[in-house]
């Protein structure tokens, strides 16, 4: 499918959520692009994408604002808040801050939510290219239940599309690279994803005339609409917001077996944002405030190792500025990176005793990588044969440890580390 090509291998990025909520301001937005351009671009880094709520002038937190006026221009689209965004003045839009990003060499990107505001319904304004108004083209009754933002978009509706097409023809226009749909990929009320609207998404980005990568969020996404997902957008969230809470990456191990059949160039379900680093400066999700990283060292590793394995698209959600020289080892490691671009064919080779192992191919070449997770409270040593992993009889293998950086030895029959509640190995095998 051609909009594949957008994201062959998973997008890696910095999204504001994790510690701006929906208050981030351009000058951060630029700092973290700085940051990124500086220590981040070499090793893959590319996506900076402000999060919910930039057309809000009164944003403090992740706490939203019930029914607030919202800036929005004369056919019912969103518009950035110029006292947060003040080069969106005089009609520019995003066009500036995302200029401001290219020229580090990297890419722009937006989150929006799903649907038309309630306030153009209201109003009744026009919808741009169309004789339809806001209020005929609004479905008030599908509505997000945590935000008071926006109805949902009836598509049934004469003028529905073209209120699409607008808004990503507006996007075009700004340079926008990534957009970050919300309130789309799951739907208790209605029984699965909103798929119409889904579609009428894949159609705006289509006939806009400038590539975008579409990301599908929250969650978590029916494992059984997967292949809506596959057709209509690049990555999707297949969970819930993501914090730092061990058992939130303990549940993530399932999530990951269930999904990872559907993981390939161009399609990617979606881990969620990594909560690493300085966290929660304005935002109050996640049960903390302002603060570092709950996870423990170990923890880190052990989330960077399975969504790298896995595959699944890398959002860092940290102040970028703040980072430690851990936290910037965790986003630098090339050889770890190297399995998330040049991999294939993840599998989980076995989860017994809370203990997981997963597997991977290298894309061109002859190596496997090999994951090992104890996912207990006790030290565990565990253990996988080098059957068990796809080798043939009688193999003499080379083993690196990715982390490490190095190599650790040979062997013909397994693979055995000795790990801490929560910890996790990450090797590169190779046949001699």
């Amino acid at each position: 499918m051609k909009h594949h090509q957008f994201a062959p291998t998973p997008p890696m990025g910095w999204n504001s959520w994790d510690c701006y909520g929906a208050a981030v301001t351009e000058d951060e937005v630029k700092g973290n692009a700085d940051y990124m351009a500086e220590h981040l671009k070499q090793f893959g880094w590319e996506y900076v994408v402000v999060d919910i709520q930039w057309s809000e002038p009164g944003a403090v937190s992740s706490a939203y604002r019930k029914f607030v006026p919202l800036e929005m221009d004369e056919y019912s689209r969103l518009i950035p808040a110029t006292n947060r965004f003040p080069s969106a003045k005089n009609g520019k839009g995003f066009k500036p801050l995302a200029d401001y990003v290219h020229n580090q060499g990297l890419k722009f990107g937006i989150h929006i939510m799903r649907g038309i505001p309630r306030q153009a319904a209201h109003q009744n304004t026009r919808i741009l290219g169309t004789e339809s108004t806001a209020r005929e083209i609004a479905h008030p009754n599908s509505i997000c239940p945590w935000n008071t933002d926006m109805y949902g978009v009836d598509p049934n509706a004469q003028g529905a599309q073209e209120y699409y097409n607008s808004l990503f023809q507006l996007y075009a226009e700004w340079e926008v690279d990534f957009v970050k749909v919300d309130d789309i990929a799951d739907s208790k009320l209605y029984g699965g994803a909103h798929i119409e609207e889904i579609k009428m998404i894949r159609k705006a980005i289509d006939q806009c005339g400038r590539p975008m990568v579409l990301s599908l969020s929250p969650g978590p996404a029916p494992l059984e609409q997967a292949s809506l997902f596959e057709e209509n957008a690049n990555m999707w969230r297949m969970t819930d917001d993501f914090w730092d809470h061990w058992q939130m990456l303990y549940n993530m191990f399932e999530r990951c077996y269930k999904w990872s059949k559907n993981v390939g160039p161009g399609y990617w379900p979606d881990a969620d944002m990594l909560p690493l680093g300085h966290i929660g400066i304005r935002s109050v999700d996640g049960g903390g405030g302002d603060r570092w990283t709950r996870f423990t060292k170990d923890e880190q590793r052990t989330m960077m190792t399975l969504w790298c394995m896995f595959r699944s698209p890398l959002m860092f959600g940290g102040e970028l500025r703040d980072n430690d020289d851990w936290t910037l080892s965790l986003l630098t490691n090339e050889e770890i990176l190297s399995v998330l671009k040049n991999s294939e064919g993840a599998r989980q080779v076995y989860r017994k005793n809370e203990e997981v192992v997963w597997t991977s191919n290298e894309t061109e070449g002859n190596s496997i990588y090999v994951a090992l997770f104890n996912i207990s409270d006790e030290q565990r040593t565990l253990k996988v044969t080098l059957e068990e992993l796809g080798f043939p009889t009688s193999s003499q293998v080379q083993i690196r440890d990715l982390w490490k950086k190095e190599s650790v030895g040979t062997t013909e029959t397994s693979i055995e580390a000795k790990l801490e509640p929560h910890a996790s190995a990450f090797y590169r095998l190779e046949i001699e």
